[in-house]
């Protein structure tokens, strides 16, 4: 293994902890995955790929990592106070479908879209309706311990009980009492105690397609229930990483906690991480306001929001190009200037194989290097990591034009570096997969410095000096040497 010393922001403890694994070596992360009843969005990539890059990180140092991210295929409500159709039965009703058909196709979908951005897939990806005995298990369970209650045929979790015994609220940092407070009165209907109780069994009423046999009624699981039941079914009743949208921290984690707590006796998690939201051009993603993008309108370019298409590698650049834990801002500008960041970055890479060695180094590779781990080791902080990586674009450009000197075996170490933290760490690709527009970018570049190097020669400097200012504006900057002219994306 890789000797680092990791440290994770943990949203329980709401600071930065060491990171130590239960096992020693080996690491338990269950993330929550998608409600497949319509097309990934971006949002929900930037979670995916925010633990993906987890993921990638945890392996690279050695360690043995079984990744559980669940489907949602079942429970799911449009609300979370318990009523509403089921999502997935609702779009399967609206398109007159078989809920398995719809659950299909957007699993289909979501996995294609995940390939897409070379996200790797985790080692386990259980689905809520091939979980139902062990969460019907569960729900018997807290019912025995008493911190649940059945009526007609549905059962609830008493959270007023549970807070007896337990803190619920310490992840989302809410208090009981003010949760109170701020809620209005039962309504005469409701079958729950209280307004803060959450489903754990719901009857199905005659119309609801999606149900199956328990002790208290034909009904359906809650949709918290699912992740306390696959997350310990395959990581064991204690794991080491939970994460999870910033969205799902309340109620969904929360109630996660409640429910492990109220069935094993224990905590579940010793690590509770959050992927922070995107949003688009200042405001909140929305397919209401049409404020919103999906990924392969974003690939294809047949969208009213960008002014071109751009490669699933440099939208996933340009989403670690901002921390995990912060709001990141998706725009076309920002866009544009995280592509032409990608393709500097690449063609860096590119030249460190026709690099000449020198008898010294002029830079410290060691030092670098170590830098990079320790951004990442500072809470997975990939825009510090990235910002050392352009460092060592600078090396090589010094390098290649004999400002600076580096030793072969410095020169192997930058590259096995950079190759480590760009392509196995945050899973990018090279830059002949970037786009369909790498080889006519060349190509035609290629043809104008030929143009100008024919202008040259017939001492037509006005041209020659036109063309050469005209693609700088464009953002490509030509360099002349005795070796002949090439060019860099600014």
């Amino acid at each position: 293994m890789i000797q680092q010393e990791l440290r994770i922001y943990n949203s329980i403890s709401k600071e930065k902890e060491v990171f130590n694994p239960i096992t020693p070596g080996a690491v338990g992360m269950y993330v929550c995955g998608p409600t497949v009843y319509s097309n990934v969005h971006m949002g929900n990539c930037r979670t995916f790929l925010s633990f993906d890059m987890v993921f990638r990180y945890l392996r690279h140092l050695g360690y043995k990592v079984r990744y559980v991210r669940n489907i949602t295929d079942a429970g799911h409500l449009e609300n979370d106070a318990d009523s509403g159709e089921d999502r997935i039965a609702k779009k399967a009703r609206i398109e007159q479908l078989e809920p398995m058909e719809i659950v299909q196709r957007y699993t289909v979908d979501f996995h294609q879209i995940m390939a897409k951005f070379n996200a790797l897939p985790p080692s386990i990806e259980p689905t809520a309706t091939g979980h139902i005995i062990e969460q019907q298990r569960i729900v018997q369970e807290i019912l025995d311990k008493g911190y649940a209650y059945e009526k007609n045929g549905s059962v609830y979790f008493d959270v007023m009980k549970f807070n007896e015994d337990q803190e619920y609220g310490k992840l989302s940092g809410r208090k009981l009492e003010d949760m109170i407070a701020n809620t209005r009165e039962l309504a005469a209907q409701s079958e729950k105690k209280n307004p803060q109780d959450f489903a754990l069994w719901k009857k199905a009423e005659p119309e609801h397609i999606m149900r199956w046999p328990s002790p208290w009624s034909d009904g359906f699981p809650g949709w918290h229930l699912e992740c306390t039941a696959m997350s310990t079914k395959y990581l064991g009743d204690k794991f080491d990483i939970h994460g999870g949208g910033m969205d799902l921290k309340f109620p969904h984690h929360e109630c996660e906690i409640a429910q492990a707590e109220a069935s094993s006796g224990i905590s579940p998690v010793n690590y509770w991480m959050h992927a922070n939201m995107l949003t688009l051009n200042g405001k909140k993603m929305a397919k209401s306001t049409g404020n919103n993008i999906l990924p392969e309108e974003l690939f294809s370019g047949n969208n009213n929001i960008l002014s071109k298409a751009f490669a699933p590698t440099v939208a996933k650049f340009f989403m670690y190009q901002a921390h995990y834990r912060s709001i990141l801002d998706f725009s076309n500008d920002a866009l544009i200037a995280s592509e032409k960041g990608y393709l500097r970055l690449m063609e860096a890479y590119g030249m460190i194989d026709s690099l000449k060695p020198g008898s010294t180094s002029d830079f410290d590779v060691a030092a670098w290097r170590q830098s990079c781990y320790d951004a990442m080791n500072d809470d997975f902080n990939s825009p510090i990591l990235i910002a050392h990586l352009f460092d060592a674009t600078k090396i090589v450009h010094a390098v290649a034009e004999g400002n600076q000197s580096m030793t072969a075996d410095d020169i192997a170490t930058l590259k096995q570096t950079m190759h480590d933290f760009m392509f196995d760490v945050l899973g990018l690709e090279a830059v002949g997969n970037a786009g369909d527009d790498s080889d006519t970018l060349d190509k035609t570049v290629g043809l104008l410095i030929e143009l100008r190097n024919q202008a040259r020669a017939n001492k037509d400097f006005a041209t020659s000096d036109s063309i050469r200012d005209q693609l700088a504006e464009a953002g490509v900057q030509l360099k002349d040497s005795k070796d002949g002219t090439t060019y860099t994306l600014k």
